[in-house]
């Protein structure tokens, strides 16, 4: 009986554990089967924890400028693949590429990034 309660707890935590793992959903909120590329000037970017978050001003066809954000991985990847909290500035011409939010909104995770013509890298193995 003693070992069984053993297994038991042993099952559990491992549950538990794995559980806490998959929690972090910061691409929940977005459609990972299409992509959709917008370009503009950049209105702002915030080197912040838990994701860095890109402030895009886009042209609609109508001449209409729209607001979009783009979501990256945290600080500490880009840092590793060599960005400073003034990699993006104002002004800076941008197109980013991504998977845009399931509510449709001007949104996006950010898959790839261009910066007046150069692509950046945003972490391991690209």
């Amino acid at each position: 009986m003693r070992n069984a309660t053993k297994l038991f707890a042993m099952a559990a935590g491992i549950v538990l554990f794995s559980a806490s793992l998959s929690a972090h959903h910061g691409q929940a909120g977005y459609d990972t089967t299409q992509t959709v590329t917008v370009s503009g000037k950049i209105s702002g970017f915030q080197f912040v924890n838990p994701h860095s978050i890109v402030g895009l001003d886009v042209k609609d066809d109508k001449g209409e400028t729209q607001a979009w954000q783009g979501e990256l991985t945290s600080p500490n990847h880009l840092i590793r693949a060599g960005w400073t909290s003034v990699t993006l500035k104002p002004s800076d011409q941008v197109t980013m590429t991504g998977y845009r939010a399931k509510s449709g909104a001007n949104s996006m995770w950010i898959t790839k990034i261009s910066v007046n013509g150069e692509e950046l890298k945003m972490g391991a193995g690209n």
